[in-house]
């Protein structure tokens, strides 16, 4: 018996130490696969497992989820392992390994013991210690006081009070709960307030004192660490907020908690105030900012646009703009209008920043310049607000996570620690953007007499080029498959050339392509053109014609005009998406689409990347962006205007007194004796244009009108406006003119209109009619005929008659007696307007069109919400509100506008003046 007490004595004690310690064992379990979901706030099944006392209470599936000694019969046990439902955790979440489920059954047999102190295990948390790194501790949050007399310079558990013009070290205030994210001096420099808290455990702020660093008071509240912390503009008011998506609103003098705003589904990383305090902005890992009304906590508006975690927002000084970025890579930019109600803020930009993450941003003192720092150790400088790169600094030692602007320049704090200050630089050249259009040169005039030769082999390559003199017509034939001709000739810098090929035209096979190289045989660049955005095709593929239904990811980002790459394709943006199941017109917007700096038409997948381009002169190097870079050289497949079928023409400008080349192949490598004839002629730049008019001879009903529409050809680089007067009217009939067609568009619309008494014009009356179009090419006045208006009838009266009065607000709407209405419109801005029938003889739908609702309305400018089924006036009804949206891109100007009803053969309305003003 003495042998054995001695040997059991260690036993009953290893036994004893065998039981498993809730803190250490059992909390963890329940704070990795429970509490997720059974906490004090979610409470799923009405059960949370934050302390011991609320798990032994249990919850709605079972009132005593745990029976100390009896893990059989413990619900908690049977659940875990599948023979009572409902099985927990649920089969799609994380699973308990084997060993932690032997861990809680025999925690359970051991009879349950429970914690010595029963606290949250949402604000406890057991972890091994892991020394900290050598070096310098990164530098996590920085601000100045408003004087710039004082820094504070945060780091992992501590705050340093510098004095700003020495480095000095005032004051440290440590023992700081976890990492500092946010501090912010009070407006008089007095007071700090610090962000911070423990991962996972809990999150809160203090106002301290700046002189001292005593605590003048906390707050507290939430689940997870603190992001930020942010005084409002008259320091009454705090805003918290953090991983626990959670934003807090308190009053600074009491610590009283206001309110709670806990939409977003994600961690709240960043905070910002309104200049005039009424408005709080968030910035959230669920790729939204959203925007609160303070004084309430009402949402004004979640900003969608961005396409990844955001983790910076600030207000633009001035309070006009909301500018927020993250880890999409992109600046974004909004104007603010929801001030006092819910309202769509409309996007300004979304600029393609850098190659990795925004990490931070920061406004300079003035306003004017935004620094931003990224993941990529890259820093650069911004315009606001129009978000041109100012200037891209040297990469940075590391991370430049902490930017914060001083009077006159930034302080810039990285991850290793080290710290610098940068100044305002401006001084980064600035390229100019490339028109696709080459310059437009002299107006058509009598040209020179072209010199007639005929290729002579071998001419395939730079060495054995053909010497031509132009101006030039070269007859030959591709003789070979892989045969190429090649012919070299001289040109001075700046002059502007046409290069075309006549082959499928005369019914070669020929499929041609011209390229201009140097003398040696190197590619000319055209343009570089700089990707801004990224999107991709998101509806079907497009075929190598049709101008309509572009649809892209990320439209609402793009911009009438922009031009649009996509694998070697470059076109224009004509008109936005007008519904739901329709995408972008491109250029001209009918008829088979025009390219851009020669490139030819394309097939595109369904998914293909697609890019918003600027164009640069040749030659430059932008500074990397994060999105790719295209270099287009002197080359054209087809025709851009689309007009000569295979056959290739191209626009080329010498960008240096010289030699040059020009290449002709068949573009599929074929090539036969005889078969694929061509004539090459390179000749001067002739730009210059033709016009035709559709709905001559109009038969006009009394105290109504009819449309015609007068239709471009541009030639050789021709971009400019073109002005068409209509003459010597029979009496009674008026027009809405003079027309214009607006520089770079193709059409123009105006309206015949017969007086309420207008009596049936003779044949020498209608004949007397006199159209004519003019334009200023190369300084010079050139005139065509559009073609005759043929004879105008006089038809019967309408059976229906449309109008267009002022809406309830006149406050844009102009009303002079005997003048058309006048209706006043700023880029940006939306009006309305009413649109009334007058049904004579008819009770049908009235249909006024669907995107081409607005007849003759300036470009840019056009007939908003027009739905599914286009403007109407339905049975029944003889009225309808529309509304008239501009584009920023609009230009200001008066232009006549009508409204057109199809029924009845296309009645139209009298004309009112659409007046856009900046």
């Amino acid at each position: 018996m003495r042998l054995i007490l001695p040997l059991l004595i260690p036993l009953a004690a290893a036994a004893q130490e065998a039981v498993p310690s809730y803190e250490k064992d059992i909390a963890p379990i329940f704070r990795s696969y429970c509490a997720g979901c059974h906490n004090d706030k979610d409470l799923e099944g009405k059960l949370s497992v934050e302390t011991y006392a609320q798990l032994r209470k249990g919850g709605e599936d079972h009132a005593e989820p745990v029976k100390p000694g009896d893990a059989d019969g413990s619900f908690l046990i049977r659940s875990m392992e599948g023979k009572e439902k409902p099985k927990m955790p649920p089969k799609d979440e994380a699973q308990l390994p084997e060993a932690e489920r032997a861990l809680l059954r025999k925690w359970v047999a051991a009879g349950a013991p429970g914690p010595a102190q029963d606290v949250s295990i949402l604000k406890t948390m057991t972890v091994p210690h892991i020394a900290a790194a050598a070096g310098e501790k990164p530098v996590t949050a920085a601000a100045y006081s408003a004087d710039g007399k004082w820094l504070a310079l945060a780091r992992a558990g501590s705050v340093e009070i510098l004095e700003a013009a020495t480095d000095a070290v005032k004051m440290t205030i440590s023992g700081l709960p976890g990492k500092v994210n946010a501090v912010h001096f009070t407006a008089d420099g007095g007071r700090v307030i610090i962000a911070s808290g423990i991962t996972g455990l809990t999150g809160g702020a203090q106002l301290r004192d700046a002189a001292t660093g005593a605590v003048v008071r906390e707050f507290g509240g939430h689940t997870d660490v603190l992001y930020d912390a942010e005084i409002s503009p008259d320091g009454k008011t705090l805003a918290t907020a953090g991983y626990d998506r959670a934003i807090k609103l308190w009053n600074v003098a009491d610590g009283a908690l206001l309110r709670t705003m806990d939409v977003h589904k994600g961690a709240v990383f960043d905070l910002a105030w309104h200049p005039d305090g009424k408005v709080l902005a968030s910035a959230s890992a669920d790729e939204t900012v959203k925007l609160w009304r303070v004084s309430d906590g009402v949402r004004l508006d979640t900003l969608n646009q961005p396409q990844g975690e955001m983790s910076s927002v600030l207000f633009t000084r001035d309070g006009e703009h909301i500018i927020a970025a993250g880890k999409d890579r992109r600046i974004h930019l909004w104007r603010f209008v929801s001030r006092d109600a819910p309202a769509l803020n409309p996007p300004v930009h979304s600029r393609f920043a850098h190659e990795a993450g925004v990490a931070a941003l920061a406004l300079s003192a003035d306003g004017h310049h935004l620094l931003s720092g990224a993941e990529d150790r890259s820093l650069k400088l911004w315009s606001v607000p129009a978000l041109e790169l100012e200037h891209s600094y040297e990469a940075q030692a590391d991370v430049a996570a902490v930017l914060v602007a001083g009077a006159e320049s930034f302080l810039v704090a990285r991850m290793d620690g080290s710290r610098g200050v940068v100044g305002v630089q401006t001084e980064a050249a600035k390229h100019e953007t490339v028109s696709a259009a080459a310059p437009a040169g002299a107006p058509a005039s009598p040209a020179a007499p072209l010199l007639h030769a005929a290729e002579v082999e071998p001419n395939d390559d730079a060495a054995a080029a053909m010497p031509v003199t132009l101006p030039a017509e070269i007859t030959g034939n591709v003789s070979a498959p892989g045969d190429a001709d090649v012919f070299r000739f001289h040109a001075l810098a700046g002059e502007a050339l046409t290069l075309e090929v006549n082959a499928a035209r005369a019914k070669s096979k020929l499929d041609s392509r011209l390229e201009v190289l140097h003398a040696d045989g190197r590619p000319v660049e055209q343009a570089v053109l700089q990707a801004t955005r990224d999107s991709w095709f998101t509806f079907r593929g497009k075929d190598s014609d049709t101008p309509d239904d572009f649809r892209l990811h990320n439209w609402a980002e793009m911009e009438l005009n922009e031009y649009l790459y996509a694998d070697g394709e470059v076109v224009k943006l004509w008109l936005y998406p007008r519904g739901p199941d329709s995408g972008f017109k491109v250029y001209p917007g009918t008829g088979k689409r025009h390219t851009y700096f020669g490139t030819p038409a394309l097939v595109h997948a369904l998914g293909a990347p697609a890019y918003v381009v600027t164009p640069l002169p040749p030659g430059t190097l932008p500074p990397p962006g994060g999105l790719p870079v295209f270099h287009l050289h002197y080359e054209n497949d087809d025709d851009s205007s689309r007009r000569f079928g295979a056959d290739s023409q191209l626009l080329f400008t010498a960008p240096a007194d010289g030699d040059y080349l020009v290449r002709l192949t068949d573009v599929r490598g074929f090539g036969a004796e005889r078969d694929f004839p061509y004539t090459l002629t390179a000749r001067a730049r002739r730009p210059d244009y033709s016009i035709s008019i559709s709905g001559a001879g109009p038969k006009i009903s009394p105290g109504s009108g009819r449309e015609i529409t007068f239709n471009l050809e541009r030639y050789e680089g021709f971009d400019g406006p073109v002005r068409v007067e209509i003459a010597n009217l029979p009496p009674g009939f008026t027009a809405g003119t003079p027309v214009e067609i607006e520089a770079g568009q193709h059409s123009a619309i105006t309206a015949i209109y017969a007086a309420p008494n207008a009596v049936a014009p003779d044949k020498s009356a209608a004949g007397a009619v006199k159209l004519t179009a003019t334009a200023r090419i190369g300084g010079r006045e050139v005139a065509h005929d559009p073609g005759p208006l043929d004879e105008i009838q006089l038809a019967a009266a309408p059976l229906v008659s449309v109008e267009i009065l002022p809406g309830a607000d006149r406050s844009y709407v102009k009303e002079v007696p005997g003048q058309p209405l006048e209706f006043t419109i700023h880029p940006g801005q939306t009006i309305a307007a009413l649109v009334k029938a007058a049904r004579h003889n008819f009770t049908g739908r009235i249909e006024l069109g669907g995107d081409d609702a607005g007849r003759n309305l300036s470009y840019g400018v056009y007939v908003d919400n027009i739905g599914l089924n286009g403007l109407l006036i339905v049975e029944g009804q003889t009225e309808r509100e529309f509304f008239i949206t501009a584009s920023k891109i609009a230009q200001p100007g008066a232009r006549l506008f009508h409204l057109r009803a199809t029924a009845d053969g296309g009645q139209v309305s009298p004309p009112v003046v659409i007046r856009v003003v900046k």
